[in-house]
């Protein structure tokens, strides 16, 4: 159903069973795909491409042009996967040369006001709350949680499984399977809750936290504690993941804890 005072261009290509309420504007170079709702006053720009079963709230803005002085009208997309939920007035922007797309995958939630700007990707089951204000060129693993009003550097990681606390500053990349908060940006323990939920045994949660008991906790620099996790403890399929993430750290990784 697309309620008639919505302008929508003939050439956008609207899936099956898909509800468009009043004051949308859909542009030419758009498809939605099935069993979507689209909210009152919703924009939906050149190069957006919205999955099924996704509803977006009002006010929301998709597929504008990035705010990058460098963006030079190349033809990028913004490529968003299924059943996403985004609520009121969040913007998301499409991508530069860099990337060529901003992507946020599948069963995403992005809270009012969340802001999303060019070339980032969005893993599956993320949870982006209120006001959080993504950078451009940022990656984001699987399943990570960001708090309320946390902002995130340009080119920052965030790893999978990831929780970082409301009104955060993120600088650094975010290792995967950890809790992040403080100000500077800290380790403040392994994720362990959330790695319950989603059937990580207890061996493998043990296994996490023996990796970050060495790069965090311990008095150590981090590549002394990679050289520990390296000789000291068993292979895993966690450990090499972290090992891994941090050998492709460019900013660096964030603090680890200190109580003073």
């Amino acid at each position: 159903m697309i309620h008639q005072s919505s302008v929508i261009h003939p050439k956008a290509i609207i899936g099956k069973n898909t509800i468009i309420e009043p004051f949308v504007h859909i542009a030419a170079d758009v498809v939605i795909g099935d069993n979507c709702w689209i909210g009152a006053h919703v924009s939906i720009m050149d190069g957006s491409r919205i999955g099924d079963g996704c509803r977006v709230f009002p006010g929301a803005v998709i597929g504008a042009i990035p705010q990058d002085l460098k963006f030079g009208g190349e033809k990028s997309v913004v490529i968003i996967g299924n059943n996403v939920t985004v609520r009121e007035y969040c913007t998301i922007n499409r991508g530069t040369k860099d990337l060529m797309r901003t992507e946020i995958k599948d069963n995403c939630l992005l809270m009012a006001y969340v802001h999303v700007a060019h070339d980032c990707i969005i893993g599956n089951n993320c949870v982006l709350a209120n006001n959080v204000t993504l950078a451009g060129h940022i990656e984001i693993g699987d399943y990570a949680i960001l708090g309320g009003l946390t902002a995130v550097h340009q080119f920052v990681k965030i790893g999978e499984h990831v929780m970082i606390g409301g009104a955060s500053k993120v600088r650094k990349d975010v290792p995967p399977f950890v809790k992040a908060a403080r100000d500077p940006l800290a380790y403040v323990g392994v994720n362990s809750i959330g790695l319950n939920r989603r059937g990580f045994t207890s061996e493998q949660i043990t296994a996490i936290q023996d990796v970050y008991r060495l790069l965090y906790v311990k008095e150590t620099n981090v590549q002394k504690g990679i050289e520990l996790v390296k000789d000291k403890l068993d292979d895993s399929p966690e450990k090499e993941r972290i090992l891994e993430f941090i050998d492709s750290s460019k900013r660096g990784l964030m603090k680890g804890f200190r109580f003073n």
